[in-house]
């Protein structure tokens, strides 16, 4: 061979050597590589990557939460060059951060084609969980495992099962997962499948799942229907813990499918008979039954007189008397009473019924034993501004008005006289049992004055008075021999003026007055001395003028004045 030709076969090689070396360039860090298990050491695994000294990976980065992988030699794997070459001469390698790679970049396209992940929830930790997603570790909010809160996750830990991506921030390497979301979706799609497989007025055997306050939720086989506690029975159901038992297995007629929400309404009492059929017939008004107190309210008592079937004493109908008493103080719960039926309404479904309508009117029973005219006995219960309230016979009260207490004074004058607890003698004047009232009187037990005066007090006749009391603009008097008092003003004391006055008289002291005006009707008497004077004056002209016309008009006045004081003393 030829020295050209030597030259030439030389750089054929070279250039052959040197593209050979540019397709086999050493792996780059920071990317991901593939290299071959050429040997396992206890716990570490030797891989070969294409470099001049193999690296080590722990055999636990292999493994992880809901995967138990064995590797052995010979197997081809991919890694994450983090150094080409330590301190010892070694490729620093991570199975770890190599999943960690992949699997964002899967999630990534998941994530943005709304496509869901399988994941493994390992760790709890705080306000959620810890979600392997093959590599990469994401967060599951408490609030987004379940539809429903659940207490215990224990069942769920370990286990692959489905999740949807909510967030995703790789700068920060954060990850948002639900486990609620595929839940909702599935349940929606599913409860669409049953409804669709649903009617109105089908009888379906379920089991009961839930138990509320206001009723149970049943397990229709997928999808959940609701027992309003009013449709568990016809009777009155406290609590839907009186009936059913979570786990029961119970045969419900659907009432209602709402096909856009897909809540379904379900009846247990529509199986049986409605006791309302033919109500009227069976409880006619008036008519008395026994029943059960099975619930008690500030405006009355339900008594249930058969199974389903319940009626409501109002507090207005459960005592004749007791008016503004609570009906726990009249019934209790569960006892038996005797009612009477007020009223029927089965389009309503409503009966009234009544407590006092069983026990004797005691306005009735008082009107039959004390009719009007008859004596009574009350303590004061109450004054009012009209009145005294006294209580009377038969637990009812009887009321004593201002012009029923006294014949001569007022009543407001007369009431401070009387407190509770007095014990008052009174006259029945009326009894309306419809308005449940009850008259009395205490001046009627003493008479009427005006009455019982008789022909001895009437307009013009004289009368001696006895002094009561001295004022400073007159005197209050009694005409002697009635109960009768008045009140004889200033002016009326005498002719003279000089004599009109009140300090002239004395308690005790008794004078004679003519009287001056007697109305029965307006219960009115006045008498006065002036009258007297000018009619005895007028009197004493009269009949001295005729006997001597020769007398003076001074003879005649003093003659009267004599006459009078004779008279008087």
């Amino acid at each position: 061979m030829s020295a050209t030709e030597t030259a030439l076969a030389s750089r054929d090689d070279f250039a052959a050597m040197l593209e050979e070396s540019f397709s086999h360039a050493e792996p780059a860090e920071g990317t991901v590589v593939k290299g071959t298990v050429v040997a396992i050491e206890k716990d570490l695994a030797i891989i070969d990557i294409g470099l001049k000294t193999e690296g080590r990976v722990a055999l636990r980065e292999f493994a992880g939460p809901g995967r138990d992988q064995e590797i052995k030699v010979g197997d081809e794997v991919e890694v994450y060059l983090e150094r080409v070459e330590n301190a010892l001469g070694e490729a620093v390698l991570s199975r770890d951060k190599a999943r960690r790679e992949e699997s964002w970049v899967r999630l990534e396209k998941a994530f943005n084609a709304q496509e869901k992940v399988s994941g493994v929830i390992f760790n709890q930790v705080k306000g959620g969980f810890t979600v392997d997603l093959d590599g990469a570790v994401a967060f599951l909010p408490r609030s987004q495992v379940d539809i429903r809160p659940i207490r215990d996750v224990g069942p769920l830990m370990h286990n692959p099962q489905p999740f949807q991506i909510l967030k995703m921030d790789r700068r920060r390497g954060n990850i948002v997962v639900s486990r609620r979301t595929v839940l909702e979706e599935t349940r929606a799609e599913q409860r669409h499948e049953l409804v669709q497989n649903l009617e109105e007025g089908q009888v379906i055997d379920g089991v009961v799942k839930n138990i509320t306050d206001y009723g149970a939720f049943v397990d229709l086989g997928g999808i959940d229907g609701l027992l309003h506690v009013t449709d568990i029975a016809w009777r009155r159901v406290n609590h839907p813990t009186e009936v059913l038992t979570i786990g029961q297995t119970v045969k419900v007629k659907i009432i209602k499918i709402n096909h856009e929400t897909h809540r379904i309404s379900l009846g247990m009492k529509q199986l049986l008979g409605d006791p309302w059929e033919g109500i009227e017939a069976k409880y006619p008004v008036g008519a008395r039954f026994k029943g059960r107190v099975t619930n008690i309210t500030d405006y009355g008592a339900f008594v249930e007189l058969e199974p389903g079937i319940e009626g409501l004493i109002h507090v207005s109908e459960m005592s004749w008397t007791k008016k503004n008493v609570h009906p726990g103080k009249i019934v209790a719960t569960s006892q038996e009473v005797e009612v009477a039926i007020l009223e029927v309404d089965p389009v309503k479904r409503r009966i009234s019924l009544g407590l006092k309508q069983t026990l004797q009117n005691p306005w009735e029973a008082f009107a039959e034993k004390y009719p009007a005219g008859s004596t009574v006995e009350g303590e004061v219960k109450n004054k009012t501004e009209f009145g005294l309230f006294l209580g009377l016979d038969g637990d009812v009260d009887g009321m004593v008005h201002l012009s029923d207490l006294d014949w001569n004074r007022p009543g407001e004058q007369v009431i401070d006289e009387f407190k509770k607890g007095d014990i008052v003698k009174a006259q029945v004047l009326d009894v309306d049992v419809d308005k449940e009232r009850i008259s009395l009187g205490v001046k009627q037990l003493g008479g009427d004055p005006f009455v019982d005066s008789g022909e001895t007090v009437r307009k013009g006749a004289i009368v001696t008075c006895e002094v009561i009391d001295v004022k400073e603009g007159g005197v209050d008097v009694k005409i002697v021999g009635t109960d009768l008092t008045t009140f004889v003003k200033r002016s009326e004391l005498a002719r003279d003026r000089g004599d009109q006055r009140p300090d002239r008289f004395a308690v005790g002291e008794k004078f004679d007055a003519r009287v001056t005006l007697f109305d029965r009707k307006a219960r009115k008497v006045q008498v006065s001395i002036k009258a007297l004077e000018i009619a005895e004056e007028k009197e004493a002209v009269a009949q001295f003028g005729s006997q001597d016309s020769g007398a003076s008009l001074g003879d005649i006045l003093g003659a009267a004045l004599k006459k009078a004081s004779e008279k008087t003393d």
